[in-house]
């Protein structure tokens, strides 16, 4: 028996110790939301958090102006976290909470959610903007910036842009942050010397030194201006060239405060354009593969939990020739570089090419630390290459549970050249590829496709279903590659809208149902019937799809054809599944991060979602509640 004790403690050792770490997550409220419906009614939803235990039921109040609170439900609410109030007074200001049961004691009331008096029925929330003259919102991104445990909202907004590809000169890119109601926190310019553009412009907006509250971090320049109005580097200085490009001056990554837009720390970008400030522009192509600004500034971002516990900055630069990427920790309210990966490194040639207009991030090979899933590449979280399928550049990147009946991840990408491997469906852990499909050549230029997509929206198959839009790759395929409809739905975003769990198709302002049976769509919402717009060209993408609000289903958030107001759509359709906020799932949440760099792709869960599914895992993390001085453990 004594050796056995001594096999196991021997065994505990060697068990890697990011296993045990619990990561640091954001302290969420209840995100209590209620929608007039039409008539009297109001349909009322809040969350589950991840760390609530299975047990855990709830109670739910209304209170009107002044009067005691009155409970609306009869016995404890114990399934779904939703609740139609049928009988409302409009002509009052009514407010919603909830309390949680635990051993059959209620526990502290949620922040409530108010309608004012005389709302009218909308299946949405308006949020007013100060949107400038000539700009649009665009691409957002959410984080608890003030420390009460709801989101706030981070815009980026959008004048005149330009593709790295296209001379011309841009607008400055500004970033604005609003609370839910509408309220103004801040604004910052990036100045002339950022330009604007899909391929440029990255923000991560997160909890990047675990105080509770979440900070901005983005590339800036000489003339960057801070949400305070202080001017980081030199503002007299105009790097930009005769054709609008920028391919000179200093170039600086910052973290700003997420309250009041103030510049907490400034360090140099990793890496420079070259070993100068000033590089020819012969040494910008042996570098890069081009001297005029293309391949060099194309640029991603996100953020991983590199060690298992603590958030890091992951800054990139280039995908379609070499490849470098930073991981930055924030500590001590300072930028410190954690680890630097190089393709043009000995040992990394195979990784140069690899990159997408997008990434992922996720825990591939189930150590309990992040990986960057980078295209047809990965990093491991130590920074050094995981494996490169060399399958090359994509437009369209998705990590999950694709197919629950393999352990593991599964990466579903696509080819952006044709080839035999057009679209493919790769071990996210190996990068064996487990099936693909030829794309055809479509006139001269060798394009493949543009888009594709990996969804469960058909439950007669289990798994994610996938197919792409374009050359000549038809139909969808279920997980194991099989074809099974000759039909091929949207191919933008998915979103978790009705009651069940299969996920809904998410393209440009309409949510639709694929009706498997009939192999068509039914419409469940078009925004634009809201006067509402998508973003980013053919893109058509909304300017974020999350799980902010209510219960475990996803909220869009749209623009409004005068760029005078966001409009969070929530679903009001009821349900009879229960699952965790998926913003506890640490996967999800860092889709939620990256969601705005690039080209756009819809967030993926770290675990399957299906009628067939299991109960989804435990999340093994922390909550930190906000505090004013640093836990830097």
């Amino acid at each position: 028996m004594r050796l056995f004790y001594q096999i196991l403690f021997c065994f505990c050792l060697a068990l890697p110790t990011s296993l045990f770490a619990q990561r640091e997550m954001e302290d969420l409220g209840r995100g209590v939301v209620a929608v007039h419906l039409p008539g009297d009614s109001v349909y009322v939803s809040w969350r589950v958090l991840g760390t609530d235990p299975d047990d855990i039921s709830f109670n739910i109040y209304r209170k009107t102006n002044q009067e005691k609170p009155i409970r609306l439900n009869k016995m404890p609410i114990t399934g779904a976290t939703i609740f139609t109030d049928k009988v409302v007074n409009f002509a009052n200001q009514n407010e919603w909470f909830v309390k949680p049961i635990l051993n059959g004691k209620e526990q502290a009331e949620s922040a409530a959610f108010t309608l004012q008096k005389n709302t009218e029925a909308k299946p949405y929330l308006s949020v007013p903007l100060k949107t400038l003259t000539g700009y649009t919102p665009n691409d957002i991104s959410v984080g608890d910036l003030d420390g009460d445990g709801e989101y706030e909202i981070v815009v980026h907004q959008v004048g005149r842009g330009r593709d790295n590809s296209q001379a011309g000169f841009t607008t400055e890119p500004l970033l604005e942050a609003y609370k839910l109601d509408g309220t103004f926190l801040w604004r910052i310019n990036l100045g002339k010397n950022i330009r604007e553009g899909a391929h440029y412009t990255q923000f991560m907006v997160y909890d990047l030194d675990g105080d509770g509250r979440a900070e901005v971090a983005c590339k800036t320049a000489d003339g960057t201006i801070d949400g305070q109005g202080k001017v980081i580097g030199d503002s007299t200085k105009d790097w930009r060239n005769r054709a609008g490009y920028i391919l000179a001056g200093p170039e600086f990554l910052t973290v700003f405060d997420g309250l009041t837009g103030a510049a907490i720390n400034t360090t140099n970008f990793i890496p420079q354009r070259f070993s100068n400030e000033n590089p020819t522009v012969s040494e910008l192509k042996s570098f890069w593969g081009d001297g005029y600004g293309n391949r060099m500034d194309r640029f991603l971002a996100a953020i991983a939990y590199l060690d298992g516990k603590h958030p890091s900055l992951i800054m990139a630069r280039g995908y379609y020739t070499r490849t470098f990427v930073t991981a930055w920790d924030f500590k001590g309210k300072t930028l410190q570089k954690r680890w630097t990966f190089d393709s043009g490194e000995p040992g990394n040639r195979g990784y140069g090419g690899q990159g997408n207009h997008n990434l992922s991030i996720a825990d591939v090979d189930q150590d309990g630390k992040d990986e960057i899933v980078y295209g047809a590449m990965t990093i491991d979280d130590d920074g050094k290459g995981l494996y490169t399928t060399r399958l090359g550049h994509g437009d369209a990147l998705h990590v999950s549970d694709l197919d629950p009946d393999r352990p593991g991840l599964e990466v579903f990408d696509i080819q952006e050249r044709f080839s035999d491997a057009g679209a493919h469906f790769t071990d996210a852990k190996t990068g064996e590829v487990l099936w693909k499909k030829a794309s055809v050549k479509a006139g001269d230029d060798g394009e493949g496709p543009g888009r594709g997509l990996s969804l469960n929206i058909d439950p007669r198959y289990r798994g994610s279903e996938s197919w792409v839009a374009g050359a000549g790759i038809t139909g969808m395929f279920d997980a194991k590659g099989n074809k099974i409809s000759i039909y091929t739905p949207s191919v933008n975003f998915g979103i978790f809208w009705d009651g069940d769990c299969q996920s809904e198709l998410l393209n440009s302002t309409s949510i639709d149902k694929w009706d498997y049976e009939n192999s068509k769509t039914i419409r469940l919402l078009n925004a634009r019937d809201y006067n509402c717009l998508s973003n980013n060209g053919t893109k058509s993408t909304p300017a974020l799809s999350a799980d902010i609000l209510g219960d475990w289903r996803e909220e869009v958030i749209f623009r409004t054809a005068d760029a005078r107001e966001l409009r969070i759509f929530t679903t009001t359709i009821p349900t009879t599944h229960r699952f965790y906020t998926f913003m506890h799932d640490p996967q999800y949440r860092l889709s939620i991060a990256w969601q705005n760099v690039a080209y756009n792709q819809p967030p993926h869960t770290s675990f399957y979602i299906g009628d067939d599914m299991n109960k989804p895992p435990e999340p093994n993390i922390k909550l930190i509640k906000y505090h004013t001085k640093n836990d830097e453990n």
